[in-house]
């Protein structure tokens, strides 16, 4: 576990959360000065080699050339943190359930097996599977819930 200064605040995050908001950072770094600013290459002697200038582009110029700048499918450092902590409240939840219930989980969500299959597979009907299937989710989402 890893801890994250944010708000005045240490936060203990995981490994993955912690390698997520770095690399978010690093972005935001990035963006904010590394593409504004010119930098100069200097050669051993001191004597300037290269300029390389700003990468900053003007909002009118991109629209002119109806360009984008930034890909809108990309998701934000804030959605990839609640994406994990969601998954890590999700595999906590699972660890809870019965080797039945987590049987059938996996059969419907994991494997991609029918109601009917999954039926036929333990020599019930599939309303049965189908009223299982529920109660166990609704375990699932009480379990998350009382988490928070």
């Amino acid at each position: 576990m890893k801890e994250l200064w944010i708000d005045g605040h240490f936060i203990e995050v995981t490994d993955e959360v912690y390698a997520a908001y770095v690399k978010g950072q690093r972005k935001i770094d990035y963006f904010e000065k590394d593409l504004k600013t010119e930098r100069v290459i200097k050669e051993k002697d001191g004597n300037i080699k290269e300029i390389v200038p700003s990468r900053e582009d003007s909002l009118n110029r991109l629209i002119d050339d109806n360009s984008m700048q930034f890909s809108y499918d990309s998701k934000s450092v804030e959605c990839e943190v609640e994406i994990n902590v969601d998954l890590e409240k999700l595999h906590i939840a699972l660890q809870q359930l019965t080797a039945e219930e987590l049987d059938i989980i996996k059969k419907v969500f994991f494997e991609n097996m029918t109601e009917r299959e999954i039926a036929k597979l333990l020599g019930i009907s599939q309303v049965a599977v189908n009223k299982r299937k529920h109660r166990i989710l609704e375990k699932l989402k009480k379990i998350i819930e009382n988490k928070n």
